[in-house]
């Protein structure tokens, strides 16, 4: 039903929502472990998901048979996720890097929030065009 109402890029931002949101309980996660020996910092690749998500990849692959290997970037729904491999210096093990992550967190929230006020704009055209044929 969402999809008479919504167009294409409406759907496809709701997805990036939901993945960004996985993103932060995902870098929070490796923040918590930083101490953790042997634990390796985890992402979502987004560059690559994004555009299959949002449809803009013009050359994107499609599975022509089931034996063949499905793209190995996951799909908005089952994202695959990606671990860092620790540096060899890393005496414990462990990959995660404070600052990374605190990056990746500012950077994530940051772009969540645009996206946010995106949809709220859309949203309020839509309602708009709805209040004036009353």
């Amino acid at each position: 039903m969402k999809h008479l109402l919504f167009d294409n890029l409406h759907v496809g931002l709701g997805k990036v929502l939901d993945l960004r949101s996985q993103q932060s309980a995902m870098t929070a996660g490796n923040i918590a472990n930083t101490d953790t020996p042997n634990y390796k910092a985890k992402f979502i690749p987004f560059d690559e998901l994004l555009k299959t998500t949002m449809g803009t990849d013009d050359m994107a692959m499609s599975r022509t048979r089931t034996a063949h290997l499905e793209s190995m970037q996951g799909t908005a729904d089952d994202p695959a996720i990606e671990e860092i491999e620790a540096p060899p210096w890393a005496l414990d093990g462990n990959s995660v890097s404070l600052e990374r992550e605190m990056v990746r967190l500012k950077s994530n929230a940051l772009q969540y929030s645009t996206i946010t006020r995106g949809i709220t704009k859309r949203l309020s055209m839509l309602r708009f065009v709805i209040d004036s044929k009353r």
